[in-house]
């Protein structure tokens, strides 16, 4: 799964790790987008959060990295917090690290999520033929985030949709839905022509704020109504 290390463990278990990191963005004077602390964090997390789960993941932990000082510490774990307690987890320990020694001029962070499975547990892409596409949520980045938060696609939602049998779930990063939908079928060559949809599948979507799905024919009014508007049909042009 895109941006997840899967690592056995032995006894059928397998680690996985992954990761997202956010660069000039915070409550710094240099920084390129100014949010709250807690804000960066959550969708830091979020990010990572979805990556993990789209792999069959159970978050066990969060470390973060921490590059703005040691006052916004507090502002990190809560962000952090609610991105757990929107997916219902509860005494997650967090743990992680500040530069305290050397100031930098722009904030930057970075979290890790560390989940586990059943090595048993692999859900697996069928032809596209055989399959439905949809993308949840609108592709958005910077101060888009913020200012049409009602087009993120929750976390909770998107764990909703990953824990529905025969169902993959694929987050949607910075170099957009065209290069995601590439990752997921490697044996075609994707090209924007071939891609019908009312969403920019160019676009950054900045912290994962939509993902793809891929169902059965018989899902889709249950993904329908789990995403309400956020629903975006895509259709794969021969």
């Amino acid at each position: 799964m895109r941006n997840a290390v899967i690592l056995p463990i032995g006894g059928g278990e397998c680690l996985i790790v992954a990761s997202d990191n956010s660069g000039g963005i915070g409550m710094k004077v240099n920084d390129h987008v100014h949010v709250p602390y807690e804000t960066v964090a959550y969708y830091a997390f979020r990010t990572a959060s979805m990556e993990c789960i789209a792999a069959g993941g159970e978050i066990i932990s969060v470390v973060v990295h921490n590059f703005c000082g040691n006052d916004p510490w507090t502002e990190l774990e809560k962000g952090i917090q609610t991105g757990l307690d929107e997916l219902g987890l509860k005494d997650v320990p967090i743990t992680g690290s500040t530069e305290s020694n050397f100031p930098l001029l722009q904030s930057a962070v970075g979290v890790v999520v560390i989940g586990k499975k059943s090595c048993n547990n692999i859900k697996k892409m069928n032809d596209c033929e055989d399959l439905k596409l949809a993308v949840i949520g609108l592709p958005l980045v910077g101060n888009e985030v913020v200012e049409q938060k009602e087009q993120v696609a929750p976390l909770s939602l998107f764990q909703a949709v990953s824990l529905l049998p025969d169902v993959i779930t694929w987050p949607v990063g910075s170099k957009g839905i065209l290069y995601e939908l590439g990752q997921m079928f490697p044996a075609q060559t994707m090209t924007e022509d071939m891609v019908a949809t009312d969403v920019d599948i160019l676009k950054s979507s900045g912290p994962a704020t939509c993902f793809i799905v891929v169902f059965s024919i018989y899902q889709e009014e249950q993904v329908k109504k789990l995403a309400e508007k956020l629903f975006h049909p895509l259709t794969m042009v021969k």
